[in-house]
């Protein structure tokens, strides 16, 4: 059985051409009309990088702190001993130990968005990679989630810090907030992800960097954006 669409939506969809490029400002605005969905749908970014992911000195990684956050509530597990798991506790981690909290996760467990682990405990989270490693949740002093600042990092993780990864195809995939948030929140977030792509471009990659841009709610088709016109237009909202 087919849903019902709202009239906003079948309006909407009019003006939706799948193979156009838009501007950000007018990608942002079709996608927040198109979401159709009775529950608050997510806006995610796939951004496909010209890299090749099998050479080491190509990968792109990071975290980024999204100034209007995800609209997500974000699960924590802290991997900490002592005062560092009192402060972990303190700061709103959900789920704070160690071996216990290893065999938990060895057994099956991943209910949870982002692990963070102090430089001591590492010999226990290093057995957990081939749990953590394919979820994108094994902690990495790269992105700051192997530190012995458990406080700040935990509270940073909850107010919208995001870690992107390329995959094996050259695709990094982000949340860039929620279709109720306002289209000013959506393009701060989306110009502060881009920025942060940009500056992540390996020094080894050749020929074009960004190859494609695409946004789109949970339920909703994806727009697209003019690669070739991100740097000046991030540029620009930048100053």
């Amino acid at each position: 059985m087919s849903r019902k669409r709202g009239k906003k939506y079948l309006e909407s969809i009019k003006e939706y051409q799948k193979d156009k490029f838009y501007e950000p400002e007018e990608a942002i605005d079709l996608v927040r009309k198109l979401h159709w969905a009775n529950f608050e749908e997510s806006i995610d970014i796939a951004i496909k990088l010209g890299i090749d992911t099998r050479r080491s000195e190509e990968q792109v990684r990071g975290a980024v702190d999204l100034p209007h956050g995800t609209g997500k509530k974000v699960k924590i597990v802290v991997f900490a001993e002592g005062e560092k798991a009192k402060e972990a506790e303190e700061a709103g981690a959900d789920f704070v130990g160690a071996e216990d909290l290893a065999e938990k996760i060895q057994k099956g467990w991943t209910d949870f968005d982002a692990t963070i682990a102090t430089p001591d405990m590492m010999k226990i989270v290093g057995k957990l990679g081939k749990v953590l490693g394919p979820r994108g949740l094994m902690p990495n002093p790269k992105v700051g989630t192997v530190t012995f600042d458990v406080k700040n990092t935990v509270k940073a993780v909850k107010a919208g810090k995001v870690e992107y990864r390329a995959d094996k195809f050259g695709i990094v995939h982000a949340p860039l907030g929620k279709t109720i948030f306002d289209k000013e929140k959506l393009l701060e977030n989306f110009t502060t992800f881009g920025d942060a792509i940009i500056k992540a471009k390996p020094s080894a990659a050749k020929g074009k960097y960004i190859r494609s841009i695409t946004i789109s709610s949970t339920m909703g088709p994806g727009v697209h954006i003019d690669p070739q016109k991100i740097d000046a237009w991030v540029e620009k909202q930048k100053k």
